[in-house]
């Protein structure tokens, strides 16, 4: 991977631009990379933020990358250009992989390339992008996928990270190790896209329903070793008719609820505490730590502690350590 193109057109993210030139411009010991910042023929592309860029390239010079590198988008809704979605058809048909930076992932949606394919894109928009393509299965959680050919990533420094995953699998962890130390950056980031999502606790609600005094009896008590059978007491109900209709109702079953519920109460005790993690993990309704932390993985995508050091930052100013994870239209990759 020697020639990489960046395709570029009105409403480019400045950000994802910049990304993807600091990533490809040459640095020492790094191999030596041909940028091609491509478009369509002649225009001044206006880029967000009021930058405009003339491209050096048509949008004929992509079909001989050995990469082809979609920026963000400011408004992910406009339809793009058809000279540009025919590009990117004809850059993927000759077998040339793609990759698309957070609301990229629109561009290559619209283009009919994630058609069937595992995607992700900024949390926030990840919805949109299901409604807009359902043949698209969107993972909210990843901070990037992709299966060798079509590659997408979540919002702003995800698209860093799917940058250097790209150098580190076609040249090796050196030279992504040295072009991350130039950006000041980690070679890859533990955890995915989850951590990053807000996920308030509910407070316990209020009403005659059953079902809601249930749910109120569990948040008031996360600790109380909770089980369908003393749920459905709270609720009056028999197990099996409260198991059904809290199923219908929230579109979980009761303990999985509970479980999720447990893990938003350890998320915010270690973001606005200093409790111990052993201490917050009883309160939060697990027996210790051990037992919290891989309930809290699975979900968050990262151990409570380094959650924490995230969110709240080190006595000693340092950043969280860890190993990294991807996902590969199945198959989870973990580096480090």
């Amino acid at each position: 991977m020697r020639t990489v193109g960046c395709l570029i057109f009105d409403g480019v993210r400045a950000f994802d631009y910049a990304v993807i030139g600091e990533v490809w411009r040459a640095r020492g010991a790094v191999p030596g990379f041909s940028l091609r910042i491509c478009g369509p023929e002649g225009a001044r592309v206006r880029l967000g933020g009021g930058l405009e860029r003339v491209p050096d390239h048509g949008l004929a010079a992509l079909l001989d990358c050995d990469l082809v590198v979609v920026p963000g988008v400011e408004d992910p809704l406009v339809r793009r250009p058809e000279e540009v979605l025919d590009a990117l058809r004809a850059v993927h048909a000759r077998g040339i992989p793609v990759a698309g930076l957070c609301a990229g992932a629109f561009v290559l949606a619209d283009a009919g390339l994630l058609d069937g394919r595992r995607a992700t894109t900024h949390w926030y928009l990840a919805g949109q992008l299901a409604d807009l393509h359902p043949a698209v299965e969107v993972e909210p959680e990843v901070l990037f996928t992709g299966d060798g050919e079509v590659w997408t990533s979540a919002g702003v420094a995800a698209g860093i990270d799917l940058c250097l995953h790209l150098v580190r699998s076609a040249h090796g962890q050196r030279a992504a190790a040295a072009i991350a130390r130039a950006m000041v950056t980690a070679p890859f980031r533990a955890g995915g896209q989850a951590q990053f999502i807000p996920s308030p606790v509910p407070e316990p609600a209020e009403g005659d329903d059953p079902l809601t005094a249930a749910r109120s009896a569990a948040l008031a008590s996360l600790e109380t070793p909770w089980t369908v059978a003393g749920l459905a007491r709270v609720a009056t109900m028999s197990e099996r008719s409260f198991a059904r209709h809290f199923t219908e109702t929230t579109g979980v079953p009761p303990l999985r609820w509970l479980l999720e519920q447990r893990i938003l109460a350890a998320q915010r005790l270690l973001e606005e505490t200093d409790l111990p993690v052993d201490e917050i993990a009883v309160r939060s309704g697990f027996t210790s730590a051990v037992s919290l932390r891989p309930a809290f993985v699975r979900r968050i995508g990262v151990a409570p502690r380094e959650y924490r050091r995230t969110f709240r930052g080190s006595s000693k100013g340092q950043a969280p350590q860890g190993r990294g994870e991807l996902r590969e239209t199945g198959v989870t990759v973990v580096h480090g």
